[in-house]
């Protein structure tokens, strides 16, 4: 029975070292590899300007109202245009149109409602890679008020037609800086760098190149600048030796 006990507690023993010393070599092996994070960011200017607007039309007829709806949109379109504008650069939607009421009521009490008349709702959009002209001319919508045009717009959207060359570069960028961090991480270490382990790459962030815009975990997309910054992040693991 005690040659079974000493049996037993030998084995417990030799598993006991197995497990330790397995434990000992994958923390040793853990420690051989080198992680660290590369940023890559650019400035750039957009190139594309999408501003958008809406012609407002109030009417008692419906037919009189698109009739001026129409009247207006050939303002609104000649306006843009002679500032240089393509006419395929401006799109105009559908017409939307709702009909107005306002309320009854008879010694205070509700008694129902009385159709006032109708508005109409056009949105139109202007697309073009002259940003400047764009932005004038949505500064300008005065002019059009003036011609009894009812108009009401948005502050325009800035794009990068050339966005997937600018994240390839801002990749390589990245990827760079953190190579050359990690050997230098090692040189002080007294190691060097063996094969790359692994790599994972950040989320694409764009935002105004002179605010304090904060990142977002999904990645930020900013159309309101037109200056802009664009940046990216890339998570490199180095074996070393």
């Amino acid at each position: 029975m005690k040659t079974n006990t000493a049996i037993i507690i030998c084995a417990a023993a030799v598993a006991c070292a197995l497990i330790l010393g397995g434990a000992y070599k994958y923390k040793y092996r853990e420690q051989h590899t080198i992680v660290v994070t590369g940023l890559g960011e650019e400035e750039f200017v957009s190139d594309l300007i999408v501003w958008r607007g809406w012609l407002v039309v109030d009417n008692p007829s419906v037919t009189e109202g698109y009739a001026q709806l129409e009247a207006n949109k050939r303002k609104v379109q000649d306006f843009i245009t002679q500032k240089g504008i393509r006419t395929e650069d401006i799109v105009f939607m559908f017409v939307d149109s709702y009909k107005n009421t306002e309320p009854i009521y008879q010694n205070g009490d509700y008694v129902g409602q009385r159709f006032t008349g109708y508005t109409l709702r056009q949105q139109f959009t202007v697309e073009s890679i002259d940003v400047e002209a764009v932005e004038a001319i949505s500064r300008e919508i005065s002019v059009l008020l003036a011609q009894g045009v009812q108009l009401e717009s948005s502050q325009p959207d800035y794009y990068y037609s050339k966005l997937d060359d600018l994240k390839l570069e801002l990749i390589e960028q990245s990827t760079a800086d953190a190579k050359a961090r990690a050997e230098k991480i090692a040189a002080q270490a007294g190691a060097k760098l063996k094969k790359l382990k692994s790599a994972r790459m950040g989320v694409f962030q764009i935002t105004g190149a002179n605010t304090n815009e904060e990142f977002s975990a999904g990645g930020n997309f900013n159309t309101s600048s037109k200056n802009k910054k664009a940046r990216i992040t890339m998570r490199l693991e180095y074996n070393i030796r």
